[in-house]
Order: structure tokens, then C-alpha cells, then sequence
């Protein structure tokens, strides 16, 4: 069994727990500190990321927290000019480089855990001990889908992106004692991309996401005023609001699903919360049901004050955070196949799964001719996510994935 300190390489500093792959890391990293000392190479995207390293340096054994501010361009020219993945330049910084050699020198580290691809850049080649990696989602296959939904030249420039990521995912799938992927639908899907010699040498696994249902309980926060000021039925959206996937599917709701919605239900609108919503978006708001808010102090209080949640995404990758939430919220949701993926919940029981615009906007119409059918799917989808999805189930693997007995405390540091 291992039993030296680990390295934990972050694309995203994990505080705040605010965003899918954040929510993810964050637990992984009380996980990991509940088991030996953990040393935290990660990068922040923006100055209030920065304001959370107080809470990063109460977590971790030491840490290294840089802010990531390398134009977009320019990792592109980089990568242009090296033959990566732009996503490789793009999270890379020195500082970064070196604590890391300073850290395997200087400290007991036995075990790297790498969480995204973009971190695989950090481990050295030299380095002996166990390294498990976090891929989350399968980015190459993301990748292709946007390719296939782009003109040119985006067409190319994504597909170039998803060709060089899958070698990148297929080189850290051996480097890895173990690959985790976020379902076990994903890992299916990672392994099936690899080639046959490495699908039958590499270890790859889905570890869930959970979810924390006592902090995200309906009976701890008040609706939303300015939400209930609107008129009913009050359908929402959350997320981060410029990543592509939930820009296009804000968007279909706003085009396609609600006027269909809105032919039953006149008064029935639309409320896109989370941070920075782009043009696209700002350009519906307060035009025919549509509202968009942006960032809010507490997602919590928007979920009560609404009616349903509605998460027709397009691509989806892995366990939608937004979906376990807005269930543990006792809120019912109306969601796509896609978004559904990865979570074992019962179709009409726990949520409603359609696919088509119109299979979408009659199952909002039917939720909200029913109050009753509304509170009965809403507390079917928050006793699935107490008994099912919390985070201590998900992460009860984490012992054995690292060679290491478990343990209920935090290790001292």
C-alpha cells in the first residue's frame, strides 16, 4: 500500500465550487486530503479565483496558484508552431513547471493525481510512483462534435483540436495506473477510442460525480424574488453561460422550445442563470419570456423560486451537475438523452427525457397543467440524489484506486 504525500495538478484552482469541473475537483481534493498530504499545483482564469487561495491553503499541504493569463491567440500559435492540442499552451506556465520538480525533489511524493488532460504536460517522465488520472470527459470526442456542428474555419481548427487530443488522452491512458473518466459511459467511451492494444493494457473507470444534498436542500434557502415576480411557469437554465454546449442550448429554448411552450402556456418564461452570458444571449433578454440574469450570489435561491428545470443539451459529456442539483433542489427537470447520461435515475419517475423540440415542449406543458405531478417527480428526484448520488458513495473508491487504507479524518498536514 502507498503511503508517502500526493501531488494534485488541477487545470482550475477548486474553490469555488461553483462550475462542473470545479464541483469535481473540489471533492476530489478533500478526498485526497482526507488521505495523506496533498500538495496542489493548479491555475486561476480570473481575479476572484485569487481570492479563494486562502481557502486552497487551509486544504492543502503546500500549493502553487497562478493565474492563467496567456491570450488565446497566442497558445494557438504556440501550438501551431509544436504540433499540440492548443489546449496544452494555453495551461501551461513555469511557475507552475517548477514547483512541481520542487515538490518531487524536496517532498515524499508517491502518487500524482492529474485532473483534465491539460495537466498531463506536469508529470515528469522520470517520475516513478502512481499516477491516476482524471480525464473527467472524453475533450476529443467534444471536440469532433463541434467540428461537425462548425463552418470553416472553425471546422478545421476544432477537428485539428479533437485529432491531437485523442493521441494526448491515449498517451496519458498509459502513462496512468488508472484513468477515470465521470460515468461509466464515458469510460466506455474513452476505451473504445483507444486501440486495441491499449484498451487491453490501459485501466480505465467511471467515478461518478455526486452531489452535496445537504448544502443543496430546498428547505434551506428562499425563492428568489425576482424570480417569482415573473409570471408562471417559470422554466430555468444554469451554468456556465460561455461554454459552447450550454450557449446552444439556452439558445434552442429560447428559439425553438419555449414559443412551443408558450402556445399552451402564454405567460410561461424562461430564466438563464450563471456567469458570463454572451452577446447572443444578452441580445433575447426580455423578449418574448426570456430572461437572462447572469452571475448570481446563490444558484440555490433561483432553483426554489422556480417551477422546472429544462437541460435539452445537444453535446453533453458526463454527469450534468446541473441536473443533480437542480433534483437535489426537489425542482423536476426536463432534459435531453445527452444530459441524462451517466445518471441512473428512472425516466418519468425521477425527470422527464425527451429529445425533440416538440417531446420537450409537451413535457414542460404537462408538468405545468399538474402541480401535482410537478411535487411528485420533484420529491422522487431528491430522494434518488440523497440515497444515491452523494458525494461520499462516489468517492468511496478513492482508497483503493491509491493504494491506500481509507480514512474518516483529515490527514494531518
Amino acid at each position: 500500500m502507498s503511503g508517502g504525500e500526493i501531488l494534485f495538478l488541477a487545470h482550475r484552482i477548486p474553490f469555488p465550487p461553483d462550475r462542473g469541473d470545479k464541483i469535481r475537483s473540489h471533492h476530489l481534493l478533500k478526498g485526497l486530503a482526507a488521505l495523506a498530504p496533498v500538495h496542489v499545483a493548479t491555475l486561476a482564469d480570473d481575479p476572484k479565483d485569487m481570492d479563494c487561495e486562502a481557502e486552497l491553503a487551509e486544504l492543502a499541504t503546500s500549493h502553487c496558484l497562478v493565474s492563467r493569463t496567456k491570450p488565446l491567440w497566442r497558445a494557438g500559435a504556440e501550438a501551431l508552431a509544436t504540433g499540440q492540442p492548443v489546449s496544452g499552451p494555453a495551461f501551461y506556465h513555469p511557475d507552475l513547471a517548477r514547483y512541481v520538480q520542487i515538490v518531487l525533489a524536496e517532498r515524499p511524493v508517491d502518487t500524482i493525481v492529474a485532473f483534465s488532460s491539460q495537466m498531463g504536460q506536469y508529470i515528469p517522465a522520470g517520475f516513478k510512483g502512481r499516477v491516476l488520472f482524471d480525464f473527467v470527459d472524453v475533450d476529443s470526442a467534444k471536440f469532433e462534435a463541434y467540428a461537425d456542428k462548425s463552418a470553416w474555419p472553425m471546422r478545421w481548427i476544432h477537428a485539428r483540436e479533437a485529432r491531437l487530443l485523442r493521441a494526448e488522452e491515449a498517451k496519458l491512458a498509459r502513462r496512468a495506473k488508472v484513468s477515470l473518466l465521470v460515468s461509466p459511459e464515458e469510460a466506455a467511451l474513452f476505451a473504445a477510442r483507444l486501440s486495441p492494444e491499449d484498451r487491453a493494457s490501459c485501466d480505465v473507470r467511471g467515478l461518478r460525480n455526486g452531489i452535496d444534498a445537504v448544502t443543496f436542500d430546498p428547505d434551506l434557502v428562499l425563492p428568489e424574488p425576482r424570480l417569482l415576480a415573473k409570471q408562471g411557469p417559470r422554466l430555468i437554465f444554469t451554468g456556465q453561460m460561455d461554454y459552447a454546449p450550454n450557449i446552444d442550448a439556452a439558445l434552442r429554448v429560447a428559439r425553438s422550445i419555449l414559443p412551443l411552450v408558450r402556445q399552451s402556456c402564454p405567460d410561461a418564461t424562461f430564466h438563464v442563470v450563471g456567469r458570463n452570458p454572451g452577446p447572443a444571449l444578452m441580445a433575447l433578454d426580455g423578449q418574448e419570456g426570456v430572461h437572462v440574469w447572469g452571475a448570481v450570489e446563490d444558484i440555490r435561491c433561483w432553483l426554489a423560486g422556480a417551477d422546472l428545470a429544462l437541460v435539452p443539451l445537444d453535446i453533453a459529456r458526463g454527469i450534468q451537475n446541473k441536473v443533480l442539483e437542480a433534483m437535489a433542489m426537489r425542482l423536476p427537470v426536463v432534459l435531453s438523452s445527452g444530459a441524462a447520461t451517466g445518471i441512473a435515475a428512472q425516466d418519468g419517475r425521477d425527470f422527464l427525457v425527451c429529445d425533440c423540440d416538440a417531446e420537450l415542449a409537451e413535457a414542460v406543458i404537462k408538468l405545468a397543467a399538474s402541480p401535482q405531478l410537478r411535487a411528485s417527480i420533484g420529491d422522487s428526484a431528491r430522494r434518488f440524489v440523497v440515497d444515491e448520488m452523494s458525494w461520499a458513495a462516489m468517492l468511496a473508491p478513492l482508497p483503493e484506486l491509491l493504494g491506500r487504507p481509507a480514512s474518516k479524518t483529515r490527514h494531518a498536514a
